[in-house]
């Protein structure tokens, strides 16, 4: 699993790195049992003069290719972190349901077919 946390704008700060990896975590439990090679890309651009932060987050591997992306005119950085992750998370969990619903639909519907 490859992993990149970018500070656009701002010098690299351990303790958000640390938060967001932490945060991240959710997300590669998720992904621990898919297929290789898997690419997490998280650009953390927080503004100096107002809050209006913008972060991106990207995942793709063999099944998934989300981007997941949150500016907010008002809101904390750590908050707006927060939701890109769960939005993500919220993601993959309907792309992976979709996943199982057309497995499920396609391999016994031609089984069915064989016997009539």
């Amino acid at each position: 699993m490859h992993k990149r946390i970018t500070f656009k704008g701002m010098d690299h700060s351990p303790v958000i790195e640390q938060y967001a990896d932490k945060q991240l975590s959710k997300i590669e439990h998720f992904l621990e049992n898919e297929p290789t090679p898997i690419y997490i890309d998280l650009v953390l651009e927080p503004s100096k003069t107002r809050e209006h932060h913008f972060i991106e987050l990207r995942v793709k591997s063999p099944n998934y290719d989300c981007i997941s992306n949150y500016e907010h005119n008002g809101a904390d950085f750590y908050d707006v972190l927060d939701r890109v992750i769960d939005v993500m998370y919220r993601k993959l969990l309907e792309e992976k349901k979709k996943h199982v619903d057309k497995r499920k639909s396609v391999g016994r519907h031609d089984d069915f077919k064989k016997q009539r």
